[in-house]
């Protein structure tokens, strides 16, 4: 992406949206606490923070209550937004937005991925449906914390628009043959890598871009003054629609290239520390660490010691 052809950022940062797999968590699953610190911290200085993931809500809603949230959940990529009620109400909250795959298309999705040797699997709202003889219910079940609902034929039991489809392959996907899927699904389903082995199918229209759009009008915040970070192909829209984009260094190239910073890594907790140095340092340090940033990092900025040191850190966040 151009560099000048990025939304112009402005500070402060009010509204954060932030990935969950490959951002906030590595394949253990596990929160760690710098990273809960700093996303409690931002939420006390009445920044707003909501998840945006390809995960489903009552997915998320795991980790948004670890780390202290109330605001929406945007869960399937964008395609489905839903409130997230207070600590201690066990209710699922209400929906706010839900744009479905037809019926249709994800038939020919489903038949498609078949054909090709990958395994296709459907989220509807909160259900995760398979067919009976999927060899890796077990290991997708337990990433989503939730037990599948088993179909004898998917394909037939396609007959309504459903959040989205998966396409799970064994080994990672070569991201390369991504745009001739795009064609292929053109007008009829947004096509996304979310995890090196899974290929989303939504909506025409859908992206976690559109699902921060409706957070930040929500909460009167401007697009500008958004802090959005993410890991992969899913997070490419939404990096490139906000003036804070941040992509992982494990971030595929193009994914980089659509975002303004790039993170220290995950193992270095490296959302918390762009939190830290953008979010809850004080408005020069921010505004420092904000600057103009140079085409390609060299290295990533230097780990910070804590929240407390975040606040008068002189070294700058290193920008895509």
């Amino acid at each position: 992406m151009n560099n000048s052809s990025r939304l112009a950022a402005a500070l402060p940062i009010r509204l954060v949206a932030l990935d969950i797999d490959g951002t906030l968590i590595g394949e253990d699953l596990l929160l760690r606490d710098r990273t809960v610190a700093a996303i409690r911290a931002a939420r006390h200085r009445g920044v707003s923070v909501s998840l945006v993931t390809g995960r489903m809500s009552t997915s998320a809603i795991v980790f948004a209550r670890k780390l202290g949230l109330t605001e929406p959940i945007v869960a399937y990529q964008g395609a489905l937004i839903r409130e997230l009620r207070p600590d201690g109400d066990e209710r699922l909250g209400r929906v706010l937005r839900h744009r479905p795959l037809a019926a249709d298309a994800a038939r020919e999705v489903a038949t498609w991925a078949r054909d090709v040797g990958l395994e296709p699997h459907v989220n509807h709202l909160e259900r995760f449906v398979i067919r009976a003889d999927d060899p890796r219910a077990e290991d997708y079940s337990s990433f989503l914390g939730s037990r599948a609902e088993i179909v004898p034929d998917l394909i037939a039991w396609l007959r309504h628009p459903v959040s989205k489809l998966m396409a799970v392959a064994v080994e990672p996907l070569d991201d390369a043959g991504l745009a001739d899927v795009r064609r292929r699904f053109a007008g009829r389903a947004e096509v996304t890598i979310s995890h090196p082995r899974f290929l989303e199918f939504l909506a025409p229209g859908v992206s976690k871009a559109v699902g921060v759009r409706h957070l930040a009008r929500r909460a009167h915040v401007p697009m500008a003054n958004v802090l959005a970070i993410g890991d992969n192909f899913n997070d490419l829209e939404m990096l490139a629609a906000v003036g804070h984009g941040a992509a992982m260094p494990s971030a595929p190239r193009p994914v980089r290239a659509a975002a303004r910073y790039v993170a220290p890594p995950l193992e270095e907790e490296g959302a918390a520390q762009l939190i830290e140095r953008l979010v809850l340092a004080g408005p020069a340090n921010a505004a420092r660490h904000a600057a103009d940033p140079a085409p390609e990092p060299d290295a990533l900025f230097p780990v910070a010691e804590g929240l407390a040191t975040a606040a008068t850190d002189t070294e700058g966040a290193t920008a895509a």
